[in-house]
């Protein structure tokens, strides 16, 4: 199929970094992690067993040397790992959530230069830099009973930290904030974060970090695990898009969180999602319960990273082989609302557990681009771009409207996202590849009557009804996207 990968203007919001909430709405991220995506000498067989805890090489400078790819499946933004220098202890720091001292570069992942020449060579191709940040905690290797404070800088005293005690209950939010993470043995010390001393640091910290590094947007690590009210001054310092991991099932919990913070993890939609597409016998009824949810609780629901893999849970393909469920979740995640994540690795259907296994050297595929996912995340994020051009001198704009389910059962659902002239409409399903091929009337599709419609991944094009209905063929458990014909000229997509 052809098709042409959508750029927009003047890379969509000009060339100026440090990009605010509402030129975030409109990227697309691809999450790194560091050691394992690319290393400097460009090896392809270098050895990083899976499973294996330590550092495997990857770097930052590889990472610049992997632009190429990472943009060529349409992504204009990445997440990547912690930049901070971390514990001695490999089996901890190789993924760079256990800080030891925030003013220092971790220098398993490069130099200063090899960090300030990533985030260049980035803006240089109208991309974004997103950096993962752990204002939770620091890191030490040994008993928590000894715990030493002074190795830990800036925090190298008693009187910033919690007093030691572990998370036994995860509904008490009492304990969720104030206790460590970890365990008796290699703990990660609670920072407490009510004082101001410590507030004060992190916004020193976070704004010298942002500047220093042309970085564009922070994701904020273990966020439930700090109270609420440390947010807001910790964003305005930084002075870019934050986005909260919140890793809870329940919609209104995490929601909340975006009260203080631009935006957060869709946490309540990966499980539930998840759980639908992995299992043939599952129902759409949760995750629709997430979907409205999310849309009546959530501030900004453009603004939640939508995602279905990674590095702390398993891979989808852990779950399932079956390529057809792994295409309709990427559909579903790519684009109902949200600001879109995928994990490396997904794009190469790699299988990893969990963590550690989950964690794979990207390296070892060969960073194949004809891979049969990167070819299909290709095609949805050109999709997403696409409408999001279309729509963008409409008084309601792609981004800004609300994705609606237009038809439901058991396994199927139709969701569509756009102002009515310029909408997409996605048809989702967890049958199954084996599944025989079956018909599926949406009887209120949101197109207007007798206009033409093309399917984006078939080319298959249709009419819709005189009430607005559809009838659709779903072939081997496949995901439909319909679009507007009319507005297809032009594009490339499908012979227009």
């Amino acid at each position: 199929m052809i098709f042409r990968t959508f750029v927009l203007l003047a890379y969509l919001l000009g060339t100026t970094f440090a990009a605010s909430a509402t030129q975030w709405r409109s990227r697309s991220i691809y999450q790194v992690l560091t050691d394992r995506f690319a290393r400097t000498d460009g090896s392809t067989t270098a050895q990083c067993e899976p499973g294996f805890e330590g550092f495997c090489g990857g770097t930052w400078s590889g990472i610049t040397q992997k632009l190429d790819y990472i943009q060529g499946m349409g992504f204009d933004a990445i997440w990547i790992s912690p930049v901070v220098e971390q514990v001695s202890n490999p089996t901890r720091a190789y993924h760079g959530y256990c800080a030891k001292n925030i003013y220092s570069l971790n220098n398993h992942f490069g130099s200063a230069d090899d960090l300030k020449a990533l985030a260049q060579a980035l803006h240089d191709r109208g991309m974004y830099l997103m950096v993962d940040v752990v204002p939770n905690h620091m890191a030490f290797d040994g008993n928590a009973t000894a715990t030493d404070y002074s190795s830990f800088y800036p925090f190298n005293d008693r009187s910033f930290f919690h007093h030691v005690c572990f998370i036994t209950d995860w509904t008490n939010v009492t304990q969720i904030q104030r206790c460590w993470l970890g365990g008796e043995i290699n703990p990660l010390p609670d920072l407490n974060t009510t004082s101001p001393t410590v507030r004060n640091e992190w916004n020193t910290w976070i704004k010298s970090l942002v500047s220093n590094y042309s970085i564009d947007g922070i994701r904020v690590d273990t966020a439930q695990n700090i109270e609420e009210s440390f947010f807001p001054s910790f964003g305005k310092a930084a002075g870019v898009f934050a986005l909260g991991e919140v890793a809870s099932y329940y919609t209104q919990y995490a929601c909340n969180y975006q009260n203080y913070m631009d935006g957060i993890l869709g946490y309540p939609a990966y499980y539930t999602s998840v759980w639908f597409f992995n299992d043939t016998r599952a129902t759409s009824t949760n995750m629709l319960y997430d979907f409205y949810n999310t849309s009546v609780l959530c501030r900004d629901t453009s603004l939640v990273g939508e995602f279905m893999e990674n590095h702390d849970k398993p891979r989808f393909a852990s779950y399932t082989d079956d390529m057809s469920l792994v295409k309709n979740n990427i559909a579903y995640v790519m684009l109902k609302d949200g600001i879109p994540i995928i994990y490396q690795g997904q794009e190469q259907h790699y299988k990893g557990g969990n963590d550690p296994l989950n964690r794979e050297a990207i390296w070892l595929s060969g960073y194949r681009t004809d891979a049969d996912l990167y070819k299909f995340i290709k095609q949805m994020n050109a999709i997403r771009k696409m409408a999001i051009t279309k729509a963008a001198s409409m008084i309601t704009t792609y981004l800004t409207s609300k994705a609606t389910v237009v038809y439901y059962d058991a396994h199927n659902v139709a969701f569509a996202k756009g102002p009515a002239s310029a909408m997409v409409l996605t048809v989702i399903n967890n049958n199954g590849a084996g599944t025989a091929n079956y018909s599926l009337r949406i009887a209120t599709s949101g197109f207007a009557a007798r206009t033409r419609v093309t399917e984006l991944l078939s080319c298959a094009q249709m009419t819709v009804a005189s009430r607005g209905s559809l009838t659709l063929t779903i072939t081997g458990g496949s995901p439909i996207v319909l679009y507007p014909d009319s507005l297809l000229a032009g594009t490339g997509w499908c012979g227009h």
